[in-house]
């Protein structure tokens, strides 16, 4: 296999650091390793592969000075907005990991255990881009009940993990905790969070919109229906817990009419999906946790169970590490999956 020069755009971001980490786990396979941020970063160094690599003022032309080949964007929207034209310009493939290409109808929006023969459409725009956190794990789930099962209608309750909101977010739960064991909490500042997180659930994640949702529960909903390229119902009510990694969801799923649900069936498929593990032993307190996901690229479900009063919907719950399922893992999946495509 050959060898590629690959940017980081948001080197040091939370993202941005969990790709180093991948890159050695999954050997992949890179000529040249080119950190990217802001003024501010550079100079600093990142570690992968054992080698110390110093990062670099993200730029106009610095992906054609460098010869970069894949850049994977971690830095905002706005930064995506402004740079990811030039990486294009300079012949690299953009897997971009904000939300400012998802909707656009020319680039495609991965999961590779979902919708690989997307990926095929980069070569439209240069971009391929990395969904929602929460959508990743969320539509892995739901491919494979599709596979079995024809779907009417998604209502989805998050439980979003603070590293949601990057490592400002996660700080701020320490730093809370911290001061309620101080006797502090009440001076205790909160700038991530529109509330204190610390011992507290905020249910409302990003901007409402007309419609008294939120932004990032209209995420979910429109890039459900895009990856999966079906017209389903979606719902989603987003929750900000305090928890340092790992999303969860509680899933409820209503299939067509007529459809009769069998959860030895369920189990099975879900069990037979890419990436997916199932834990679903109640009796036994066997089930997905944030503490099980954490640090792992396997997207876990479990409290897999029929409803009592239709039989064809169906409840479970579903958690994932978002820093690595959710954004970075998922994005290296991408370039995989492109590698594999272009060395045919």
């Amino acid at each position: 296999m050959r060898k590629y020069n690959v940017a980081v755009v948001g080197a040091t971001g939370a993202v941005g650091e969990e790709f180093y980490r991948l890159f050695e786990e999954y050997n992949f396979p890179i000529n040249k390793l080119v950190p990217l941020a802001s003024k501010n970063s550079v100079g600093k160094e990142i570690e992968c592969n054992k080698k110390y690599i110093k990062v670099q003022e993200l730029t106009e032309d610095i992906f054609e000075k460098e010869d970069i080949e894949i850049a994977f964007f971690s830095a905002g929207g706005s930064v995506s907005e402004k740079f990811a034209k030039f990486a294009v310009d300079a012949g690299a493939v953009v897997i971009d990991n904000t939300s400012h290409f998802r909707m656009q109808s020319d680039i495609p929006l991965v999961v590779p255990e979902v919708n690989p023969e997307d990926i095929k459409l980069w070569r439209e725009s240069g971009i391929i881009a990395n969904p929602n956190c929460s959508t990743i794990q969320m539509v892995q789930s739901l491919k494979a009940l599709e596979n079995i099962y024809p779907i009417k209608r998604v209502d989805v309750s998050t439980y979003q993990a603070t590293s949601g909101a990057g490592k400002a977010g996660m700080e701020e739960l320490v730093r809370q905790m911290q001061d309620f064991f101080s006797f502090k909490l009440d001076e205790s500042e909160h700038k991530a969070f529109m509330h204190q997180i610390a011992l507290n659930v905020i249910p409302q994640i990003d901007i409402p919109q007309p419609n008294d949702y939120t932004k990032e529960e209209m995420k979910m909903v429109n890039e459900t229906r895009k990856i999966l390229h079906k017209d389903i119902e979606v719902s989603a009510t987003c929750v900000r817990v305090p928890v340092l990694r790992s999303h969860s969801e509680s899933i409820t799923v209503t299939f067509e009419e007529g459809v009769n649900v069998d959860v030895n069936k369920v189990r099975e498929a879900f069990s037979n999906f890419e990436n997916l593990e199932v834990m679903d032993n109640l009796a036994d307190g066997v089930y997905p946790m944030p503490v099980i996901s954490t640090d792992t690229d396997l997207t876990y479900v479990g409290r897999i169970r029929k409803d009592n009063f239709q039989d064809n919907i169906l409840h479970f719950w579903n958690v994932a590490d978002q820093v690595r399922v959710g954004a970075a893992t998922n994005a290296l999946r991408i370039a995989q999956k492109w590698i594999e495509m272009e060395e045919v």
